[in-house]
Formats: C-alpha cells, structure tokens, sequence
C-alpha cells in the first residue's frame, strides 16, 4: 500500500469475539491479512444461512481488498463426515463422489450470489498426511489419547478451554451433540480420529484405518495455508461451541506459536425467529428462492441487517431488497439513456468542463459515508441509504433537467452524472452488488423473476396492457384500474410514460393479507 492509500483510507474496526468488543484491525504482517471461514459439510444443496455467512465473509473479502489489503482468504469443504456418508448410503453413492458434486453445486450456487473466489478451497480428503501429522503432535505432548483406534483430545490439558465461548468444562453438555463414550477421560474430551467401521472411507494412520473428528480438519488445514498463527477466523455464530473451542484447543497443544488475532461470527438466518437448518428441516435452499427472486436481490436481503445480528426471512423483506435493486439499476439505465447523444461531447469535451459544487459533493459524501459505515465492524445495514440514495435522487432530477439546459452548463451536469456514477459503481462493486451484465439485461433478468413470482408470462402481461388500453380508450375506467390493481397484487406495476406507452416493471406486491409469517419461495 502506498503511504497515500494508508492515509485516505480509514481504520477497519471488528468485533472481536474472544474479546467481546471492538477492536481495530492491526494485522500480523502489516499490508496482507490471512483469513480462515469455515466452509460447508457438502452433503445437499446449501440453504440461505449458509448463503449468509458466505456472503458476510465475501463483503469482508472485497473490503480488505478496497482497502488495498493482500489478503489470502481460505475457505474449507467438509467432505468427509457422518452425514456425507449416511446420506450417500441413502443415495446409493460412494461419499467422496456425493460429497464432491455438492461441493460443485454450492460452487454454482456462490457464483450466483457473486461471491469471490477465496484463495484456496481445501478439502478434508486432500489432507490427511498434515492431519495425522498434527494428532501425532498432539498425542506426543500429552494432549490426546488413543482408545481401540479412536483418538481423543484430552480438554483437561487445555488450561484456557471455553475462552472463546465462555463455556465452562462444568457446562459443556456432554452427551447433548453427541453419545457419552465410558472410554473418555473426561465427557468433554472430543474425537481426534475416529476407527474405520466396515463400509465406510477409511485412510491408513499409526492408531490403523480411520478418518479425522470434526475440529481437526480446520486446524490442520488453516495452519498448512496460513501458519498457526493468523489474522482472521470467521463463522457462525452456531460454530463458537464446541467447534471453535476445540480449534483453539488442537492447535494450542500442536503449535507453539499459534493464535487467531480476531474472531469473527455472523449471526443466524431465523424463520420465525428460529435458527433456520437442516436439522429443524425449516429452511429455504439458495436455489428454492433464486428460482423466484434474483440472486443479487438475495444478496442484498442477506446484507440488510449488520452481519452479526440474527436475520430473519421473510418474503416481504426479499421483495423489498428486490424492489430496492431494480430501482438503482432502473435509474442507472436511465442515466446510459440520457447520456447516450452527449456520449462523443464527453470525448471531445477532454475535461474542460468541470462538475457542479453539489455533485462533488455528492461524490464525496457517497465515499465517505460508504466507507465510515463499512469500517465500523461492516455495517452494511444502512449503506445504500443515506448518501447513496442522495446519489441516485440526484441523477433522477438531473436527467430532466438534461434537455432543458443550454450547452455549457450542460456539459458541465453530464460529466458530474458520469463521477455521480462512477462512485455508485464503485459502491456496488465492494458489496458484490455490480451486475456484470447490462444494466438493460440485467433489470430483463429481475422482470423474468418477477413473473416466475407473479405466475404469469410477458405475453399475458402484454395482453393485459393492451386489453387496459382500449378500456381506458373507450373510458371505462373501473375495468382499466381493476387490471391496475390485479397486477399489482402480483407485484406487476403499469406505468403510463408519454411518449413510450404503458409499460411494467416488478414492484412491491399489494398486501393481500396480514400475515407476515415466512412461507416458501
């Protein structure tokens, strides 16, 4: 980073679990940041609280790179473990195989959702060596044991236990998550390696044929990618206990020089203000609601609320989050459509006309703002609001004002609409919110979505205009507003534009009663 960018750009704070408050970012080897996610068990497609924290760590991901960061980002797959290998039984495949082709649909489903790719992607079955290598660390410092193949860590041997969580040995829930095994030490000591049982994948290791506990698989592999000691460790907030817990307490015991500076937790997506999972079987798949809403539109709901607070779905608030991205990408495509004749005037203009005083300071202010709400702890709640939609009112009322103008102080309002743009563009980008289509492909995108919602075709819509036509022509005015209406309770609204006709867009759907409870997409 230049000394420039280190002065520009401000101070990141995050909220640090282990401390429980914030913290500004001070990372271990100034300018580069290494950051550990835990990933998916891939054993179904991914549901929308998987889309969320992959989302909040991919907000965080472009952020430290806006901020001019080099940062190595891992994510994990778990593609061996009890449920990969119960449900392939179930589906009559080999685990490996089942487990790898939803590793590739959670892949499809985060290009979706324009999630980055992180730097590495490990899987648990590419790495074993460095896996039984750290368990033979641990059993030869005394912080685990091996019973009948079975290796177990020892959490009386880890002084610090429950730091991160707070939960006390005394309160650990023994045989709540998992069966109590007489063969423990200590009911809380957890799994290292777990013995082969027939028909299952199995790795040869010095305690014979087996495969790793759950914990020990981030430990080994955040060490082989980033050292011991790193930066960033994000993940649920459902993953602090037991699973964090015992990160901390394997590395620890294998590691000298080890230590995650920040943890950091994104907080639940609830139905009904109940954790939505798998296990509740209460959730929604990211498929099952991009098949009806856009996936930048499931994006920005999952951004709505700061990333460590409890979200909770509902359908209203993705037909909002939509409602909100179709109305930027409508006025940015009506802002290419305004500048379109003074497009060569840009060209030949060579920067001799200046912009006006309120879009500099539009400019300056969507930054600003953009970034102080970013830098405190990723609120990314409020950022399109504010400044941002100062932003677009402006160029909605400058796109009038347009035709009416003489040449230069003409000139002069296009070449601020082009920096107002250039600052909404580059807002949208670090969100992971810029389109890579058109801004005209993509609002046809966000219409398809709303008719696959509204159950309808564009040519019953189109129909439905025409037939609202000829009533209003012949005034009878209760049939054209009774198709007005009927629309919009489908989330259809007709405007009337001289010039062009009527013609639709999605909006916001009409209540057609009080409930509020989240139903499928």
């Amino acid at each position: 980073m230049s000394s420039e960018m280190e002065v520009d750009k401000p101070e990141l704070t995050v909220y640090n679990t282990m401390s429980q408050q914030k913290e500004i970012l001070k990372p271990i080897n100034p300018g580069k940041i290494g950051m550990y996610v835990c990933g998916i068990t891939a054993y179904d497609f991914s549901h929308i609280g998987h889309a969320r924290a992959a989302v909040s760590f991919d907000v965080l991901y472009r952020y430290l790179r806006h901020l001019g960061y080099e940062v190595t980002y891992v994510r994990n797959f778990t593609d061996v473990d009890d449920k990969v290998i119960n449900r392939a039984s179930k589906c009559g495949e080999k685990p490996l195989d089942f487990s790898s082709r939803f590793c590739e649909e959670y892949l499809v489903d985060m290009g979706a959702l324009q999630c980055l790719l992180p730097t590495h992607q490990p899987r648990v079955s590419d790495h074993m060596e460095h896996i039984i290598t750290m368990i033979q660390t641990i059993i030869a410092k005394d912080c685990g044991y091996e019973v009948s193949g079975d290796v177990f860590f020892s959490v009386d041997k880890s002084p610090n236990y429950g730091q991160l969580s707070g939960q006390l040995l005394d309160h650990t829930r023994a045989g709540e998550r998992v069966a109590l095994d007489p063969r423990k030490r200590n009911p809380a000591d957890f799994a290292l390696w777990k013995a082969a049982k027939p028909g299952e994948p199995s790795w040869e290791s010095p305690w014979g044929p087996g495969r790793p506990g759950w914990h020990i698989e981030c430990s080994a592999m955040s060490a082989f990618y980033l050292s011991p000691r790193f930066d960033i460790h994000g993940g649920g907030a459902d993953l602090k206990f037991p699973h964090h817990e015992n990160e901390i307490a394997q590395t620890c015991a294998a590691c000298e020089d080890s230590g995650v500076t920040y943890w950091l937790h994104n907080g639940h997506v609830t139905n009904n203000n109940v954790k939505m999972g798998k296990a509740l079987d209460n959730f929604f798949t990211i498929r099952e609601v991009t098949a009806k809403y856009h996936p930048l539109a499931l994006r920005h709901f999952l951004m709505s609320a700061q990333y460590r607070s409890p979200l909770n779905y509902s359908v209203l608030q993705l037909e909002t989050s939509s409602d909100a991205l179709y109305y930027v990408y409508q006025t940015l495509e009506d802002l290419v459509e305004a500048l379109s004749p003074y497009r060569e005037a840009i060209c030949e203009d060579g920067g001799n006309s200046v912009q006006t005083a309120e879009a500099k300071d539009i400019v300056k202010e969507v930054k600003s703002e953009f970034e102080t709400k970013m830098s405190d702890d990723l609120n990314t709640a409020h950022v399109l609001a504010g400044a941002f939609q100062d932003a677009m009112k402006f160029i909605n009322v400058s796109i009038t004002k347009l035709k009416e103008m003489q040449k230069k102080p003409r000139m002069s309002l296009v070449v601020s609409l082009v920096e107002v743009e250039k600052a909404v563009r580059e807002v949208l980008d670090v969100l992971g919110l810029l389109t890579t289509l058109s801004y005209t492909e993509f609002l046809k995108e966000m219409k398809q979505k709303a008719l696959a919602r509204a159950k309808l075709g564009e040519e019953e819509v189109l129909q439905k205009i025409e037939t609202r036509r000829v009533a209003r022509m012949n005034k009878n005015f209760e049939q054209s507003d009774a198709i007005r209406k009927t629309l919009a309770l489908e989330g259809i609204s007709l405007m009337d534009i001289p010039g062009k006709g009527t013609v639709w867009r999605p909006c916001l759907p009409q209540p057609k009663s009080a409930a509020t409870q989240a139903t499928p997409p």
